[in-house]
């Protein structure tokens, strides 16, 4: 590994604190060009989070606060006329960019969620017929509220399968939880403010790196076995999809990698397994109402394939 992604993650965590798993599977999403749905109550850090990271990252950062109201346009751009040139012209939106930070994305009615299902599918935005690229590193992290679901808008399936990952943002000990008020009211991060440690050229070429992490065939059978599993257990509705397999097997290479491996272990698939899957299932109703989690059921899944040797 990179010793400025050791660096990176040092850092990460001195300014995130109490998220230890979370920052790194985050990082190991991004690192596997993925997109992540996070989940967790407010004031619990998320957009501090993702506002870290790109500023770590060296690379552009958008927010859009999503409410009911907003427009696809409002997301990808629009045309408009120039009367002083008599032309019209693109006017580009906040997606194009390296970080999007999409909040609250329950928040918006389908025709507006959708409008992100091709930027983060094809890396690319249609605006009046014209398709625009978006940069090559592009990352997208959405967040939801679990708490308050009047008003707001359920993602369709489709949408939750474009994540690599969902994760969900706990609170902190009480220990890291006194140190964020500490450090908060004593205005140390205001005092010292970040600085990039990683440049967007170092970034691709770490990803270039972790393409070529090897995934050996008893691995790869070991990931289809997880995922066929899903679509058999009566406990389980829907199933996993052939891209939760390949997810989960893009994350494995990237978490192999920040623990310093150019191979992908049984135990690096099971890290991953929860957050690649927890949004791609749907628990049996009969399941749900005897108060089992999708998590719990997962850890059982994933328990019950024999691991190879």
């Amino acid at each position: 590994m990179k010793k400025e992604l050791t660096a990176f993650i040092e850092k990460y965590e001195e300014r995130i604190l109490g998220q230890s798993l979370n920052i790194r599977l985050l990082l190991s999403a991004i690192l596997s060009g993925g997109h992540v749905l996070l989940e967790g109550v407010p004031g619990t850090g998320k957009t501090q989070m993702v506002r870290t990271l790109a500023d770590l990252l060296g690379g552009s950062f958008n927010r859009i606060q999503f409410t009911p109201d907003l427009l696809p346009s409002d997301i990808t751009g629009s045309m408009i006329y120039n009367m002083k040139e008599g032309t019209f012209q693109t006017l580009k939106g906040p997606i194009f960019t390296n970080i999007l930070l999409a909040d609250e994305i329950n928040r918006t009615p389908a025709k507006t969620q959708a409008a992100l299902l091709e930027a983060m599918e094809e890396k690319q935005v249609t605006i009046q017929g014209e398709t625009y690229q978006l940069p090559d590193v592009f990352f997208v992290v959405a967040t939801q509220n679990p708490i308050e679901f009047e008003g707001t808008y359920p993602l369709p399936e489709a949408q939750q399968d474009r994540f690599l990952f969902k994760l969900y943002i706990d609170f902190p000990s009480f220990e890291e939880e006194k140190n964020v008020l500490k450090l908060v009211i004593e205005n140390s991060f205001a005092e010292n403010p970040l600085s990039s440690i990683l440049d967007i050229e170092t970034f691709r070429e770490i990803r270039k790196e972790i393409e070529k992490v090897t995934v050996s065939e008893t691995v790869l059978g070991y990931i289809l076995q997880i995922v066929r599993k899903t679509r058999e257990a009566e406990s389980i509705r829907f199933g996993a999809s052939t891209r939760a397999g390949i997810s989960i097997g893009k994350a494995a290479q990237a978490w192999a990698y920040l623990l310093g491996r150019d191979y992908v272990t049984p135990d690096d698939i099971k890290k991953v397994a929860k957050p690649a899957l927890r949004h791609r299932i749907q628990v049996s109703p009969h399941i749900e109402l005897e108060g089992v989690t999708v998590d719990q059921i997962i850890e059982e899944l994933v328990g019950s394939v024999p691991v190879p040797r």
